[in-house]
């Protein structure tokens, strides 16, 4: 009897066990059904076109305009070059930009059949190897954060201290892809998080033909796109329309906006000639682009101009493509 009994219990649990089973795959197909049709569908409406790409593979250096780029999770790439991997540093490693050095904005960087190609006013072109393994990987200060660079050699060195022409030493590291990046937004936790080599803040920036036509209306001389350096340009929209383009889809990349770009004192350095007069376009964009007194606390003092995002999926982008803004 016992045996039996035995039997009989195992067979009602295993019933009420496939009972359960049977339920909560019941109500999780439920549930996904439920979602299915209860979530919103995306709504993709044409906002733009892109009119220009540029990657800036020297950080505060000249752009390169490309019609196309592999847009990656650090930001556009094409080729060797990929955007503010290579990074100007004092000898302890302390990042230099066009803020303390203006000049730097002359500086075009370059990558030709496995070379840098490093030009300057006044320079003789210096050509080295993008791949230098033998070299100390050094660690560097970007915005009070560590992160490293391998070191670009001595002759790379004299090159760039001689066109600095200061009382320093500088040196030129380069970011690979090994290294460990940087999260820029990790003391902000109401930003999506991502990572970035050099990069101010986001990996991707992107701002409009028209933002810069109306800020140009407001000012004695017109100022072009490349004086704040975008990553994508956009024509064929309203100015400040970027401000509200939350997710964006463009060729197969998807991004999504993290912030408005604050900017600073670098704005005012002509891209053309290198000088900096420390108060235009700056003191213009501060007398109607300022933030929200709620998001004081993020902005401060610096006023919005373009918009930063994370890649949600990477993918590539070309000049023409149309940018579409996604919503639900």
């Amino acid at each position: 009897m016992e045996l039996k009994e035995l039997a009989v219990n195992a067979l009602t649990q295993n019933k009420k066990a496939a009972l359960l089973i049977g339920g909560a795959g019941v109500a999780v197909l439920g549930l996904g059904l439920g979602y299915k049709y209860l979530r919103k569908p995306e709504k993709v409406v044409r906002v733009g076109v892109v009119s220009q790409l540029l990657i800036h593979p020297l950080k505060s250096g000249k752009a390169v305009p490309v019609a196309l780029a592999e847009c990656q999770e650090a930001g556009l790439k094409f080729g060797e070059l990929q955007d503010r991997h290579w990074l100007v540093v004092t000898e302890d490693g302390h990042m230099v930009t066009g803020r303390q050095e203006p000049s730097l904005v002359l500086i075009s960087l370059t990558c030709e059949g496995g070379y840098v190609c490093l030009n300057g006013p006044n320079m003789e072109e210096l050509r080295f190897p993008v791949k230098q393994p033998d070299n100390l990987a050094i660690d560097c200060r970007v915005f009070g954060a560590d992160i490293q660079g391998r070191d670009c050699g001595d002759e790379v060195s004299r090159w760039l201290t001689r066109y600095l022409a200061g009382e320093k030493t500088f040196r030129l590291v380069h970011f690979e892809p090994e290294m460990r990046a940087r999260r820029p937004t990790k003391d902000e936790p109401q930003f999506p998080q991502y990572e970035v080599a050099y990069s101010d803040m986001g990996p991707v920036m992107l701002l409009s033909e028209s933002s810069v036509k109306n800020l140009s209306s407001k000012l004695e001389k017109e100022v072009t796109v490349e004086r704040f350096r975008p990553s994508i340009v956009v024509s064929d929209c309203e100015a400040f329309d970027e401000d509200s383009w939350e997710d964006v889809q463009i060729g197969s990349v998807r991004l999504q906006r993290v912030m408005s770009c604050g900017r600073c004192i670098f704005t005012t350095v002509d891209p053309e000639t290198g000088i900096i007069n420390r108060k235009e376009p700056l003191e213009t964009l501060k007398s109607y682009r300022m933030c929200k007194p709620s998001e004081t606390h993020i902005y401060k003092s610096s006023p919005l101009f373009g918009q930063l995002h994370k890649v949600k999926k990477t993918g590539i982008m070309q000049v023409g493509d149309v940018v579409y803004k996604i919503s639900r």
